[in-house]
């Protein structure tokens, strides 16, 4: 069996939803950074057990919530020991923009993982760009190096794109499945 672990901040409810689909189609377990920026009591060592880890953030102000940020600068503990080296990771990112440039998040959620010494998993799907796409269609918002979203800044979390959150669990699919390929 592959242990994996979704790993996100949520400061409304969205970037949540979106982690529990993840979660849902890679059959992970879901460990949430709190409002002040900490894992619960043994989340450091449910991440350090996990085959793969997938990173989960909002997108504010062009980069990952501070709640994140903080959580990422805390794992250097876990670099300086290598500790996450070889493991697996993805990542994805909502925010209330279309583009709302959550591509700069993604290549920290990336570098992040690059640092750490691990594998990255892309989300291996075409995105729905022809005339015919609709919103509710899968990979609407077009990522490719892993899993973006979109939730109106007026929209509540039961609102979302069910084309979002049917990406979201066929990603967290692909992720099982590479991690399961890995051995």
């Amino acid at each position: 069996m592959t242990d994996i672990v979704v790993v996100f901040h949520s400061g409304y409810g969205h970037t949540q939803r979106v982690a529990q689909a993840v979660a849902d189609g890679a059959d992970a377990q879901l460990l949430a950074i709190d409002a002040d920026g900490n894992l619960p009591e043994g989340g450091w060592e449910l991440l350090a057990a996990a085959d793969a880890i997938v990173f989960g953030t909002p997108t504010y102000m062009g980069g990952a919530s501070w709640q994140f940020k903080k959580f990422a600068d805390a794992s250097s503990k876990v670099w300086f020991t290598q500790g996450w080296k070889d493991k697996l990771f993805a990542g994805f990112t909502n925010s209330a923009s279309m583009s709302g440039d959550k591509g700069t998040t993604m290549i920290g959620l990336w570098t992040l993982a690059m640092q750490h010494g691990g594998q990255w998993t892309s989300m291996g799907m075409m995105p729905s760009n022809t005339k015919a796409a609709a919103r509710d269609d899968r990979n609407y918002v077009g990522g490719y190096g892993g899993l973006l979203t979109q939730s109106p800044s007026d929209a509540s979390p039961a609102e979302m794109s069910q084309g979002d959150l049917d990406t979201a669990r066929a990603f967290g699919e692909r992720i099982a499945e590479v991690a399961r390929s890995r051995g």
